[in-house]
């Protein structure tokens, strides 16, 4: 039919909503997280504008031009990368921006992205083991740890969480390394 899913998605949301009644209508909206549906369509808009306007296409050519096109060192730029900056901020901001960036050094002659994609996902997300604030799961872990009288500080989640992610990142790479580049 050559429609995108989310339209599917949305027409068929659209359609229970109308065959469920007004009540069940208002009771559904109000309970949507329109806080977290906002973020998204924010950040989307923001990263379409950053491919747009060009800024991720200069990423890209920065990103070749350090790496000089190398699949290995663009791996490896990815992946420690993604893993830094995912210990200190929430990675699906970051993930958002590095998939047209990506798709983009594709056209520019990296030709196997698969390295490219699979030390973005493991940076990405061991990355954000590295701080208390990396991953919203550990900030409920801290939450609830503290509740039960156990608090966990930023630094002392730093203290354990960083090395561990620096080790996984270091295997991670190992794994990239003999997986794709050899």
């Amino acid at each position: 039919m050559h429609v995108e899913s989310s339209v599917v998605a949305l027409a068929g949301a659209f359609i229970l909503l109308l065959l469920a009644g007004e009540h069940a209508m208002e009771e559904a909206l109000t309970r949507v997280e329109w806080t977290t549906i906002f973020f998204f369509v924010g950040l989307f808009t923001l990263v379409g504008a950053l491919v747009d306007t060009g800024v991720v296409r200069s990423l890209a050519v920065q990103a070749i031009e350090l790496t000089g096109g190398d699949l290995a060192a663009s791996s490896m730029l990815i992946l420690w990368m993604s893993a830094l900056f995912s210990a200190f901020m929430d990675n699906i901001p970051f993930v958002a921006t590095m998939i047209p960036l990506i798709q983009e050094m594709g056209n520019m002659g990296i030709d196997n992205l698969e390295p490219l994609w699979w030390s973005l996902a493991l940076g990405a997300c061991l990355g954000g083991n590295g701080t208390l604030i990396g991953a919203s799961a550990n900030l409920i872990t801290a939450g609830l740890a503290a509740k039960e009288g156990y608090p966990i500080t930023f630094l002392k989640f730093l203290k354990y969480g960083f090395p561990l992610m620096i080790m996984s990142i270091v295997l991670s790479a190992v794994y990239i390394y003999f997986r794709y580049l050899i």
